[in-house]
């Protein structure tokens, strides 16, 4: 097997993963992207995926040039098994042990397990998730812990030597918006304002300024604030 420094992106069509493709694509000589099938009760976010990589070909000839194939894999298993506000139709609220309910437990650790083993194959060394210890919901499986942990087990189990990258583990919402601002100018941040999908409840019907949602759900309340954070500094700064 060839190993090539191209980074595999976990790509679920939210304005997270959407920044950290940007955020490859500036970064690497070839990027792919993956994404999840797992019974999400937010299954519109697989739906808007094609039409933001296909905007994303169209903001800069070089991304272009760089983006590779995109890959879809079904793990519909994991809506089978858990039980939670992100893969049952139940209202969102905390659990017993402290948690939102939804956490969906082993998810992340799934997602970057099977994108290592894809990795493996197509010859990347990196993988780049949008895992975020400083503006999330509390889920431990988002820790810059968790995610070096599992990076040590990975390259133990497959005897590789892979890097898993997590660009936003550090900063806010408000910083995202700014780091998509920095990486692509105001067509990227009309892109996802305009075309990624965030929102829990799956809810695109109501185009807001900071973009589509139900506007409660925790994911909105954080996508929100940001964005409004974010707009309020550059107008400080004019």
């Amino acid at each position: 097997m060839q190993f090539s420094d191209g980074a595999l992106v976990l790509f679920s069509g939210g304005q997270d993963s959407t920044t950290c493709l940007a955020w490859a694509l500036s970064r690497y000589a070839k990027v792919e992207t993956i994404g999840f099938n797992y019974g999400q009760r937010h299954a519109v976010e697989m739906s808007v995926r094609p039409q933001i990589l296909q905007a994303m070909r169209a903001l800069k000839p070089e991304w272009d040039g760089k983006l590779g194939p995109d890959h879809v894999i079904d793990l519909s298993f994991i809506g089978d098994i858990s039980d939670t506000a992100l893969t049952q139709h139940v209202e969102i609220a905390m659990a017993e042990n402290g948690l939102p309910n939804t956490f969906v437990p082993g998810r992340n650790l799934l997602f970057m397990t099977v994108a290592a083993t894809l990795a493996y194959r197509r010859g990347l060394t990196v993988l780049v998730g949008g895992m975020c210890e400083t503006d999330f919901s509390g889920y431990p499986d988002c820790r810059d812990d968790t995610m070096k942990a599992l990076q040590v087990a990975l390259n133990l189990g497959m005897a590789t030597r892979l890097k898993l990258e997590t660009p936003l583990m550090w900063i806010d919402k408000s910083q995202t918006w700014q780091l998509a601002q920095e990486l692509g100018g105001g067509a990227l941040i009309e892109l996802i304002r305009a075309a990624t999908h965030t929102c829990y409840l799956g809810e695109r019907g109501t185009l807001h300024d900071w973009g589509y949602g139900c506007g409660s759900c925790p994911a909105c309340a954080l996508r929100a604030r940001g964005y409004a954070e974010f707009t309020q500094f550059a107008k400080d700064r004019k």
